[in-house]
């Protein structure tokens, strides 16, 4: 019996690639440099990568179904990696509650949210905080990064139903519940 090579018949991706930024092809790693720094990803060896007229095409060697996932996913990786290295990210977290605080000093914040204790987070490389008014700023170029740091922080006091107390990010709607005076008034709770 013959075994049928796959070869795949899906369209190419394509990213257009901005005048200031560098992308650079070693073997299965793209490595994108522009004015906010230089982030590298690592490419399936089911994906082939190529530059071609300022663009970025993403093609795929198969149509196995790892290839088929990988596809998309590192079309938008490296969509990210270009516009972190350019615009970069930014997370904005909201403190509410009384005498909740953030503070910046150097590269470390300090939250003071209700414990006996300061917590303390120190930035990684790439990140920087900045806070106004109870809003806590996070940036970065590193989408992931970002998202990954937004969320440590918001889980040390995330939002609780009742009084909507606690770390949320900016614009994000908390399901609020009646608690037990409402539900007594309302006839559930004996």
């Amino acid at each position: 019996m013959v075994k049928r090579q796959d070869v795949s018949t899906a369209k190419p991706l394509l990213i257009q690639v901005p005048e200031t930024t560098k992308i650079a092809l070693e073997n299965n790693m793209v490595r994108v440099s522009g004015p906010k720094g230089e982030l590298t990803q690592v490419v399936s060896k089911d994906i082939l990568v190529t530059l071609e007229d300022g663009k970025i095409v993403i093609t795929r060697k198969t149509d196995n179904k790892a290839a088929k996932a990988l596809h998309g996913l590192t079309r938008a990786l490296l969509q990210n990696a270009i516009a972190g290295v350019t615009e970069g990210f930014k997370k904005t977290l909201e403190l509410s509650g009384v005498g909740y605080r953030a503070a910046v000093s150097g590269d470390e914040l300090t939250l003071s949210v209700g414990f006996s204790h300061p917590v303390k987070f120190k930035a990684p490389g790439g990140i920087t905080f900045a806070v106004a008014e109870n809003k806590i700023t996070l940036s970065g170029m590193d989408k992931h990064l970002v998202g990954q740091i937004a969320h440590t922080i918001r889980s040390v006091r995330p939002p609780e139903p009742y009084k909507g107390k606690g770390i949320k990010y900016e614009g994000e709607k908390i399901r609020r519940k009646a608690g037990k005076a409402a539900a007594k008034a309302a006839g559930g709770v004996k």
